[in-house]
C-alpha cells in the first residue's frame, strides 16, 4: 500500500479510500451487501493496508455507518474515518437533513452512535445546503471541531465558485475550512478539471474522488454493463453522461490498453486516476474482495504520458452532473 497526506490534515492516509456505499442492506438498494459480507470486505481492506474509509449517514439508511464501526472495534485509533450529512433521514423529520446547526448536530450525534466513537476524523457535507446560509454551516462545524466531535471538515460534489466562497466565509471569521473535496470525476467525467481541481490545488485541499470507476462503466466493455445486477437495477447509473462526450470510445480505449497491459479495465481506470497529481485517494466501492484486490494491485500500474493521452484524447464537454 502507499500512503499520502490528506490535504493540509497532516493525516496519512491510504492511496485507496474504501467507499462503503454498498455495505448495510439490500433492502435498500438490491446490489448492497449485508453486515457479514461487507465486514469481510473491510476485514480483507486492512489486511492489504487501506486505512481511510469513507460512509455516510444515508448509506442504508444509516446501516453502513454501523457495519463499518462494528469492523472497526478495537482498530478505529489505527484507521482515518470519514462519513457524512445533508440527505434527509427521516421522511416525516424535514430537520433530519439540510446543513442547519440542528440538522448537523442531530445527524452527528447519530453518526458517532453508529459508528461507536466518540470523534470521527472527517465529517463532510454531502451536497451544498440552498436554505442554509454558509456561515451556519460552518459555524456549527466550526464547533464540532471544537467539542472534539470532529477533526476535520470537508465538502464533497457543489459548483467551485460556492466552494471558493466557503474557503473565502471560513478565512474571514476564523472558522475551521474545509480539508477536502469529495467531488465526481473519473476518465468519462472530467468536468472538475476546469475549476474544482485546480481550485484544490492552489489551496492544498485533499481530492477523494467519488465514481472513480463511473459506476461500473469503466470496468467492463460498454456493452456488458446492463448484464449487471447493478447495471440492471441502479438508475443513477444512467443520470450520469457517461456514454456522451466521446465516453464509448474511451471505454473501448480503456479495454484495448487493458488488454495490452494484461490488466483489468478497472485497473487502468484506477491507475489513470493515481496518475493524477491532485487526486489523493479514490474513493472505491466494491461487493468482492477480488475487485479489492484488483483495486489495490492498481497502484502498481505505470502509465506512459503517451498511456494517459490515449485514454484522454476522445473525452469531450459533457453537462455537468453529480451536484445536486
Amino acid at each position: 500500500m502507499e500512503y499520502t497526506t490528506l490535504g493540509d490534515t497532516g493525516m496519512e492516509v491510504s492511496r485507496i479510500c474504501l467507499g462503503c456505499m454498498s455495505f448495510g442492506s439490500s433492502d435498500w438498494r438490491p446490489w448492497v451487501l449485508d453486515p457479514e459480507e461487507g465486514e469481510e470486505i473491510i476485514e480483507r481492506a486492512i489486511d492489504l493496508g487501506i486505512n481511510f474509509f469513507d460512509t455516510a449517514n444515508m448509506y442504508s439508511n444509516g446501516e453502513s455507518e454501523r457495519v463499518l464501526g462494528d469492523a472497526l472495534e478495537g482498530r478505529r485509533d489505527e484507521s482515518v474515518v470519514a462519513t457524512k450529512a445533508y440527505f434527509q433521514m427521516d421522511d416525516e423529520d424535514p430537520n433530519s437533513g439540510g446543513l442547519s446547526r440542528k440538522a448537523l448536530e442531530q445527524e452527528l450525534e447519530n453518526s458517532l452512535d453508529r459508528l461507536g466513537m466518540d470523534t470521527v476524523d472527517l465529517y463532510q457535507i454531502h451536497r451544498w445546503d440552498y436554505d442554509t446560509p454558509i456561515e451556519q454551516t460552518l459555524r456549527a462545524l466550526d464547533d464540532a471541531v471544537r467539542r472534539g466531535t470532529v477533526r476535520h471538515v470537508g465538502a464533497s460534489s457543489m459548483w467551485a465558485y460556492q466552494f471558493a466562497d466557503a474557503l473565502h466565509t471560513s478565512d474571514r471569521l476564523g472558522l475551521e475550512r474545509f480539508q477536502t473535496m469529495q467531488n465526481h470525476y473519473n476518465l468519462v467525467y472530467r468536468e472538475e478539471e476546469r475549476e474544482m481541481l485546480p481550485l484544490c490545488d492552489r489551496e492544498n485541499v485533499g481530492v477523494m474522488p467519488w465514481s472513480p470507476l463511473a459506476r461500473g462503466y469503466l470496468t467492463r466493455p460498454h456493452e456488458d454493463i446492463d448484464a449487471t445486477t447493478r447495471g440492471e437495477s441502479e438508475e443513477h447509473m444512467y443520470e450520469h453522461p457517461y456514454r456522451e462526450g466521446g465516453g464509448k470510445e474511451i471505454n473501448e480505449r480503456v479495454q484495448e490498453l487493458a488488454a495490452d497491459e494484461g490488466v483489468t479495465m478497472a485497473q487502468i481506470s484506477l491507475a489513470w486516476l493515481l496518475h493524477k497529481d491532485w487526486v489523493d485517494a479514490p474513493i472505491v466501492g466494491t461487493t468482492s474482495v477480488e475487485h479489492l484486490e484488483d483495486a489495490v494491485e492498481a497502484l502498481d500500474i505505470d502509465l506512459s504520458a503517451s498511456d494517459m493521452a490515449y485514454l484522454e484524447e476522445p473525452y469531450e464537454p459533457v453537462e455537468a452532473s453529480g451536484h445536486d
